[in-house]
């Protein structure tokens, strides 16, 4: 009763990070049960790829509607698009990036956001293109500019620098790589998390806090060779193909198709979701160890992983 009774109250938002905007009923029913007021809508991406900056993955039919109380466009840029950058580079990056924006928030009757968040994995040797570059978005803008805050980014914020910004989102998982020959979820292992986060008091500027709820299958073949299927949980399997290794990983048994990939004898998966009770362990955490309020961010809004969870277990 005292742990209940002690539990921080905390503002709900949502990232929304699907390359086709649409809300259905469901997922407006946790919004407007959460009393969620914010959506960051992943607009589009932008990457380096045979020496042109330019953006992938530009979101379809965007339109604001009454769900959600304020939209804030949301771009994420690969860290390689800074490598090797001149400052003309990334002027010109500011003022591209910031003119679709704008583009696909008109088009999508978005005619009065005031902030654009950048989602960036930023190393030290990129740090001074990607600070120069938040800087310039946010004079050609006249927009507030937030950003993603990774957990290294915190752990050696003196070698990898402060954004130069006033909003930034912890983003509180990928805590591994999912790569890795690791049991441990790569999404979110909360005693990494930790260590990661032992200093975080000491972090100079006032932070959002993004958790995760989404899934995934590690899928790796007999050369060892590992790809990632989104969305996918254990209840997607068929455990009648599959012979249990442990708690998260199976074995082929019998080669089917999963979700249109081709699964043959003695593949193995790997099942990383987060669990409710892991869930409701971080924010315990999270609540007793950060002295500052703030707001938490779920990624993301869709119905496929808001159903693991009752709205209770969001809050």
């Amino acid at each position: 009763m005292f742990s209940c009774n002690n539990k921080k109250n905390h503002a709900i938002d949502f990232y929304y990070w699907r390359s086709n905007f649409s809300i259905n009923q469901t997922e407006k029913d946790y919004a407007d049960s959460l009393k969620s007021e914010k959506l960051y809508v992943r607009f589009f991406d932008v990457d380096h790829v045979k020496n042109v900056r330019k953006p992938i993955g530009v979101i379809r039919n965007f339109k604001v509607n009454s769900t959600f109380k304020k939209y804030i466009p949301t771009v994420f840029i690969t860290n390689q698009t800074f490598q090797n950058a001149t400052e003309v580079d990334v002027n010109n990056l500011a003022v591209n990036v910031y003119q679709l924006i704008n583009e696909i928030a008109k088009s999508g009757e978005l005619l009065d956001y005031k902030t654009i968040q950048i989602d960036c994995d930023w190393t030290k040797n990129t740090q001074k293109n990607y600070f120069t570059f938040l800087r310039e978005l946010e004079k050609v803008s006249k927009k507030e500019v937030s950003v993603t805050l990774r957990l290294h980014q915190v752990k050696f914020k003196d070698r990898e620098g402060i954004p130069p910004v006033n909003h930034l989102v912890l983003m509180c998982y990928s805590t591994e790589n999912p790569t890795d020959n690791s049991t441990k979820n790569s999404i979110l292992d909360l005693e990494i998390a930790k260590d990661y986060l032992q200093n975080i008091n000491d972090y100079p500027k006032t932070f959002d806090v993004a958790l995760p709820i989404f899934s995934w299958a590690i899928l790796t073949n007999h050369l060892g060779q590992k790809k990632i299927i989104n969305g996918m949980g254990i209840d997607d399997l068929d455990l009648s193909r599959l012979e249990q290794i442990n708690e998260t990983t199976f074995r082929v048994k019998d080669e089917y198709f999963l979700k249109g990939f081709y699964l043959s004898k003695n593949f193995t998966i790997k099942i990383e979701q987060i669990s409710p009770e892991l869930l409701e362990e971080t924010r315990t955490y999270l609540d007793k160890k950060i002295k500052k309020d703030f707001r938490l961010i779920y990624y993301h809004l869709d119905e496929q992983f808001l159903k693991q969870y009752k709205t209770t277990q969001l809050l």
